[in-house]
């Protein structure tokens, strides 16, 4: 700790000690929102202890009062919306949910600090990283600006961040995800919390990154005794991650207990249902969907296809880099199969999706259910945009606010000039039906359907011109573990009642091996291995895929964490000088279509 920072609380030596003063105790915490109708109460006499050294994670679905609860310690709820109405938070011998906000600006971010889900929307764009961390430093310790900084980059060099002295000058847009999720961590840890709170602090991260980040606390939880709460609703970080698991429920405690003592032996039907629908590695979950692909019919093939995006600088504006988005991709998905592309951010997943609806220019070929698709932007065939639908990540973008559902779904069949308006309506009502929705819900607005009602709305318009191939873009990352189990399902009826592929673009490894039967892995925008989910993920071969496939957190506390070997240097980039040529790997045929990179033709 800082000199300046003397602390009351005793440290701890185990990680949930018993019979030492807790570091926080939150007693019957209750938060309401004022409404036209008066107070509604959001989370309902809430209470646990908070030990030196100790994880708490605070699990749950959205909408369970998690994140209001961290608000709430963090003073930071938005008055007078939404208020503490009754309960304490007790930090120390200070009682937080009287104090002023004066005094609350001495306790947040030196004594009590916060990691939030997203760094981008954390982080000021138009300030440099070091200023931004001097600027935290200097809000509660008179030093001067020179010092500041130089903590800073010792911050940033606890974070593990690579050229910390360059990061310094740079802004947060030239930062990857997983670099500004570790500014976040070095801004939240420089001066030394008491406690550190990681809201879903790995939610929209890699794998990869997401077990570094998750490393990277918990080392520097053991260096300096901190207190962490960890919210998050993936029960595999809260089994790696966490002493203590409290489970919530639209704003009510659902059952509290030891990490091991949860996932063994939950006590309320909420908890199993929430650990049962978690998808997990080599379950064999993925052999339940009934029909097999038609082998000798393709509706999608990809040959040598590469998409570059030209970078300008300078005063004349000359192309000096390129980003090789993706380098000589060859694939094919056959009628009635679900074939999913794994990789980091940035590998050239989306940006294949892209190619394959004609949103971006390519070379190469693409053919999709025999017809060829123009490399240049925007020119398809109206039949060819009937054969090819999308289902986005976040469905509440992906529908206008102001059209009523029927509308949004009935749209593309106006556009296509497809039947009489009776018989659009007879087919917007089997839609509706065939995804689980009823008919009485056509005339709602998106606002008033729940995240996973709304994604199995964009599925429904995506199903209405009987397309051939749909491309589900991170459909399901967004989705509670609930929610997103229900449109796996979903999926999976689909493909084989109604004879339909998918190319399903993720990063999540366990729910890619429960729902595919072919697997490509993407890296640097290439495939460095591809074949059938039980070779892949039984069987992988390339080192990439191992990485990958060893980062996934397990959702089983008593199962050994498996060390994963740590990346040093820079993070390699698709961004190259206009003059430096990329190799291109070369597969090798394993046998039965398992194809791997040779691992020296990588570069």
């Amino acid at each position: 700790m800082n000199s300046e920072n003397t602390t009351p609380f005793k440290v701890a030596t185990s990680n949930c000690p018993s019979g030492t003063e807790p570091v926080l105790r939150v007693d019957q915490l209750a938060i309401s929102v004022n409404t036209e109708n008066g107070l509604k109460p959001l989370v309902h006499e809430l209470s646990f202890d908070l030990h030196r050294g100790e994880t708490l994670a605070i699990a749950g679905e959205s909408g369970s009062g998690k994140s209001l609860t961290s608000l709430a310690i963090m003073g930071l709820l938005p008055p007078p919306a939404v208020r503490v109405t009754g309960g304490s938070i007790h930090f120390g011998d200070q009682e937080l949910t009287t104090l002023g906000e004066n005094a609350f600006r001495q306790i947040r971010g030196n004594r009590i600090a916060m990691i939030f889900q997203e760094p981008m929307t954390s982080l000021n764009p138009v300030m440099k990283i070091g200023t931004q961390l001097a600027e935290a430093i200097c809000a509660h310790e008179a030093i001067s600006l020179k010092e500041a900084r130089l903590r800073a980059l010792e911050a940033l060099r606890s974070v593990r961040l690579s050229e910390p002295e360059k990061r310094l000058n740079q802004f947060p847009h030239e930062l990857s995800g997983g670099m500004r999720q570790r500014v976040m961590i070095a801004m939240a840890i420089a001066l030394k919390p008491d406690i550190l709170i990681a809201d879903e602090p790995t939610t929209a991260l890699d794998v990869t990154v997401q077990r570094e980040v998750l490393d990277l606390l918990r080392d520097l939880q053991l260096e300096m005794g901190t207190a962490l709460i960890l919210i998050t609703h993936d029960m595999g970080v809260v089994a790696e991650m966490a002493d203590r698991v409290l489970v919530m429920k639209g704003g009510h405690f659902v059952e509290e207990n030891h990490v091991e003592s949860l996932f063994a032996k939950p006590q309320k039907v909420y908890t199993r249902n929430l650990l049962e629908a978690v998808p997990k590695l080599g379950d064999g979950s993925g052999e339940a969907r009934m029909g097999r692909p038609d082998e000798d019919t393709l509706v999608a093939e990809l040959e040598n296809v590469v998409v570059h995006f030209d970078v300008r600088s300078g005063i004349l504006g000359r192309v000096t880099h390129r980003v090789h988005a993706v380098e000589n991709v060859s694939l094919n998905i056959r009628k009635g199969e679900i074939f999913s592309l794994v990789g980091e951010s940035g590998c050239g997943k989306s940006t294949i999706a892209k190619a394959m609806v004609g949103l971006v220019d390519h070379s190469g070929r693409i053919r999709i259910n025999g017809h060829d698709i123009s490399p240049t932007y925007g020119a398809m065939s109206n039949q060819t945009r009937r054969d090819i639908q999308m289902v986005f990540q976040d469905p509440m973008a992906s529908l206008d606010p102001r059209m009523r559902v029927g509308e949004l779904v009935r749209e593309p069949l106006v556009i296509h000039g497809v039947g009489t308006r009776q018989e659009q309506d007879q087919h917007v009502e089997y839609l509706f039906e065939r995804v689980g929705l009823a008919r009485d819900q056509i005339q709602r607005y998106p606002h008033e359907f729940s995240g996973g009602q709304r994604q199995r709305i964009c599925i429904a318009r995506a199903l209405a011109l009987n397309p051939k191939l749909i491309i589900a873009d991170e459909s399901v990352s967004a989705l509670d573990v609930t929610v997103q189990a229900k449109v796996l399902d979903l999926l999976k009826e689909l493909v084989s009642e109604l004879g339909v592929s998918f190319l399903f673009i993720s990063h999540d490894m366990a729910v890619v091996e429960n729902i595919s039967d072919r697997v490509g892995v993407m890296y640097l925008g290439q495939i460095v291995e591809t074949g059938s989910r039980r070779q892949i993920f039984g069987s992988p071969r390339h080192s990439y895929t191992k990485r990958l496939l060893s980062a996934v957190p397990t959702p089983d506390p008593s199962r050994e964490r498996q060390s994963l070997a740590r990346l040093v240097g820079d993070v390699p980039s698709p961004v190259k000088p206009i003059a430096e040529r990329v190799s291109y790997v070369e597969l090798v045929d394993m046998g039965d279509g398992h194809l791997i990179a040779l691992e020296d033709t990588m570069k």
